[in-house]
């Protein structure tokens, strides 16, 4: 079964999402996660869509039921878990390369 190519707004989102979880240092057990629970990945989207009203009551994520479609699809966990192993390594060579820097002197 192909499954039909991302949209260039829906790469876009995911960019953001993986984006977002290396930026909370959250790549690790994000990665975990998605890596365990693709096999159920359809079952996740549709608890998802499930708890749609609870979540929207406490948090404001307006991309929710994109992200809640998205999840449902292998490919796209896949392509999640791509970006957020790609955007991680780049903060980590930036933190490296930021530390190797020699630091600044103030101009009096």
């Amino acid at each position: 079964m192909a499954s039909e190519p991302l949209a260039p707004e829906e790469l876009a989102l995911i960019e953001r999402l993986a984006g977002r979880v290396v930026e909370l240092r959250l790549e690790v057990p994000a990665v975990l996660t998605l890596e365990m629970g693709k096999p159920l990945s359809l079952l996740a989207g549709q608890a998802m869509t499930f708890f749609e009203p609870l979540v929207q009551t406490v948090f404001s994520f307006a991309d929710y039921r994109r992200v809640a479609a998205l999840v449902e699809r292998r490919d796209v966990v896949e392509t999640l878990i791509q970006t957020i192993e790609r955007k991680a390594d780049e903060a980590r060579r930036a933190r490296r390369e930021s530390k190797a820097a020699p630091p600044r002197r103030p101009v009096a």
